[in-house]
């Protein structure tokens, strides 16, 4: 077993360092949806995976039909140990509105924002290029103590995440035997508050669909055909109203086989963090929690399902006013996903659900948009009982188990692929403006980051 404390404080003492490794891979524009840095992308995998060789890893630039992966491997000192996938991604978002930045986006820079509160500015700095180097610089400083790891690594660095990630499913598919390991380690996440670290043990799945209701063959004048005609928008709003009931549960058949009741001291813990459908819903103007009623707003967001309609479109929405039943109206409706329900029975069950309430002279036609299973780890997990308490030793508060509302494909995709669990720990916080002008990361973040990382590493070796 290797000694901690010396570890942490070679991360404490190369602190300058990792800071300006950082601001190296910052400074180069590896923005992924624009061809115009297809180079600098490569750029980005190419230097990262020098760091890597420079630390021992057997490391090397994959060719993807897109931009390139990179891949490491590195053996544990001792036999039998556990091996993890770390994952990160290298590209950024782009820049633009370039003039509401405060600096230049790819010149890094350190800024303080409140007396003692220091931050890394520009983009990429936490998403994700500081987070993925917190866990480079932990691997580092083991290396510079130690000569090597208590566990074995796999490394995998994606270039397209911002993009959709269009080469990942086929790199994972096609390199399954050489990535899969015991279980991942996902840094693209963020922490409670600046002095509480978190694990999202829950990710949200999702399904995304599209009805097209046709009535006539054609728009029809309203004064003529008015109480005659069969309205496709009155037929689509009636559907998509009788989604919920008066208790705001789901209505559609099986909707709810594999959800589970989130356990009590789960839910209690919740409760402490202090989050109120008031103190939530607020800040958007709102005060009143829509839903399943009787459940709080974190039990609403991270460990419940839901049906939302994300757009409507039919009729005239021009300027002025026309008189007119529409021949077509649409709706887009997403479907959030919590524990095992099946994607494509929910899609199966929506599509009867809403063919049940078309008249017989009228037709629906659906168009799929997607579809990925929720991530449900156990909150008592041995990795995760241990990440937790590592991750406890090092920030002032001890570290909560939360979920998360949204859907990280990544997750889904290494159980589908790899059959492997995530570990989701990450240290952004929500005002690191991601993806937007002035993106920053707390340089609390990294440093502590870099030692917590260090700490899970021990961690998962005992």
């Amino acid at each position: 077993m290797t000694d901690i404390v010396s570890v942490l404080a070679e991360a404490d003492k190369a602190l300058p360092q990792s800071l300006e490794r950082l601001f190296d891979l910052v400074r180069i524009p590896s923005i992924s949806t624009d061809p115009a840095y297809k180079a600098d992308c490569r750029k980005a995998a190419e230097w990262l995976t020098k760091e890597l060789t420079d630390l021992g890893f057997t490391a090397s630039v994959r060719d993807t039909s897109g931009h390139p992966m990179v891949v490491g491997h590195h053996d544990a000192l001792a036999a039998n140990a556990p091996h993890v996938l770390f994952y990160g991604h290298y590209d950024v978002q782009p820049v633009d509105p370039l003039n509401l930045w405060e600096n230049d986006p790819f010149e890094p820079a350190i800024k303080e924002i409140a007396p003692g509160r220091k931050v890394i500015t520009g983009r990429g700095t936490a998403d994700d290029k500081g987070q993925l180097m917190t866990f480079v610089e932990a691997c580092r400083a083991y290396k510079a103590v130690h000569g090597g790891f208590p566990i074995s690594i796999t490394i995998l660095f994606e270039g397209e995440e911002e993009s959709g990630s269009p080469s990942l499913k086929p790199f994972l598919e096609a390199n399954a035997a050489e990535l899969k390991c015991d279980f991942a380690l996902v840094c693209d996440t963020g922490m409670w508050d600046k002095d509480t670290p978190a694990i999202a043990a829950a990710l949200r799945g999702l399904v995304g669909e599209e009805i097209v209701v046709t009535a006539a063959d054609r728009d029809l004048h309203s004064g003529l055909f008015g109480g005659a005609a069969a309205n496709p928008i009155h037929i689509l709003t009636k559907v998509l109203a009788d989604l919920h009931d008066e208790t705001g549960r789901i209505t559609i058949d099986g909707f709810y086989d594999g959800v589970e009741e989130t356990p009590a001291n789960i839910k209690a813990s919740w409760d402490k963090l202090g989050r109120t459908a008031d103190t939530f819903l607020k800040d958007v103007g709102l005060s009143i929690p829509a839903g399943e009623q009787g459940r709080s707003v974190l039990e609403l967001t991270w460990a419940r399902p839901t049906a939302e309609v994300n757009g409507i479109i039919g009729g005239y929405t021009g300027e002025g006013f026309k008189t007119v039943i529409a021949s077509k109206a649409s709706a887009k409706v997403s479907f959030r996903l919590v524990g095992d329900q099946n994607p494509d029975k929910i899609r199966e069950n929506f599509r009867a659900f809403v063919r049940a309430r078309i008249p017989a002279d009228c037709s629906v036609e659906f168009h799929e948009h997607g579809a990925s299973p929720a991530i449900q780890l156990p909150y008592d997990s041995a990795f995760l009982t241990k990440a937790k308490s590592a991750l406890s030793d090092e920030w002032p508060k001890p570290a909560e188990v939360i979920g998360m509302g949204g859907s990280i494909p990544i997750v889904g995709d290494f159980q589908t692929f790899l059959g492997m669990d995530s570990l989701l720990v990450g240290f952004g916080l929500v005002d690191d403006r991601i993806h937007s002008p002035n993106e920053k990361y707390e340089l609390n973040s990294f440093h502590k980051g870099i030692r917590s990382w260090i700490r899970i590493i021990d961690a998962l070796a005992k």
